[in-house]
């Protein structure tokens, strides 16, 4: 019963930390190598919405290219949270195509 209970408070703090979080000035920072390949970045997803978000580009006839989130971008104490992003969410980045 214990372990529930220290379980319980700890996902607590988890939803209340989160509940507070803004976004730092290095999560909303664009990978400057692909900045200047001329690449804007857009948001970050998870895999079923970068999926959508690389379908839905593409058709405005953007090229379009879903990157690896980067470990600046992740200010998360929580190592296994930061495995779980790293793994399973992408930021997508357009251009206009070159014709």
């Amino acid at each position: 019963m214990d372990g529930l209970k220290n379980k319980l408070i700890k996902i607590e703090a988890l939803l209340d930390r989160s509940m507070n979080r803004v976004l730092s000035q290095a999560q909303l920072q664009p990978d400057p190598v692909l900045v200047a390949e001329g690449w804007e970045r857009r948001f970050t997803a998870d895999e079923q919405r970068a999926k959508e978000a690389l379908e839905l580009y593409t058709q405005l006839g953007y090229e379009v290219r879903a990157a690896v989130v980067r470990p600046e971008e992740l200010h998360d104490d929580c190592q296994e949270c930061r495995t779980v992003v790293s793994f399973h969410f992408q930021t997508i980045y357009t251009r206009k195509r070159k014709n």
